[in-house]
């Protein structure tokens, strides 16, 4: 996510809502600018971040006003509590996700060997994919690490597909050497 914001930018992707409010109303301190946070960048991003340091300075300053916490509180958010479970639970449920298991991510792998490593191999663009088929599909995407692997998976599982299809098809007349070829290209046993 971008780090620098204009005030324009802050107030259109960075306001709390009416629903937002009403989400607020029972949390307070570094749990109510947390989950605030939370909430606007899942909007904005459909993942959750990865620590404290992807939320944008300005984007803090601007909710903590909002949320009558002082942008002070954010340094206190616990990433790793019961709290920040809760609330990622909360706003998957806002947004109609879910979290990512281990049979979607296998699917997910199924899907990139079979439809797009064909055509794509450059493994960026391949997690660029997941996480749009995440976003269509409804799905919290996965950490960083775990689709990297998700796609050395796909990658993997194409070249193997691949090598056997195209072993396959030679004819049993078609021999196969081991050796370099000779002067003539010849290959020699």
């Amino acid at each position: 996510m971008r780090q620098e914001w204009e005030p324009e930018d802050l107030i259109k992707v960075w306001t709390l809502l009416e629903d937002d409010q009403e989400r607020l109303r029972n949390k307070s301190g570094a749990n109510r600018l947390g989950f605030a946070l939370l909430l606007k960048f899942f909007e904005v991003e459909a993942r959750f971040p990865e620590d404290a340091g992807e939320i944008p300075v300005p984007a803090v300053s601007y909710v903590a006003q909002q949320a009558k916490v002082a942008a002070e509180e954010w340094a206190a958010y616990d990433w790793s509590g019961r709290a920040i479970k809760r609330h990622r639970m909360e706003i998957r449920g806002a947004f109609g996700f879910r979290e990512c298991t281990e049979e979607d991510q296998a699917q997910l792998a199924e899907w990139l060997a079979v439809e797009l490593c064909g055509v794509e191999l450059n493994r960026d663009r391949l997690a660029e994919a997941v996480v749009a088929r995440c976003r269509k599909d409804r799905l919290e995407p996965p950490a960083p690490g775990q689709i990297a692997r998700l796609v050395g998976k796909a990658v993997s599982t194409f070249e193997e597909r691949f090598c056997a299809a195209t072993a396959g098809r030679l004819s049993a007349a078609t021999p196969v050497s081991a050796g370099r070829p000779d002067r003539r290209g010849r290959r020699r046993g």
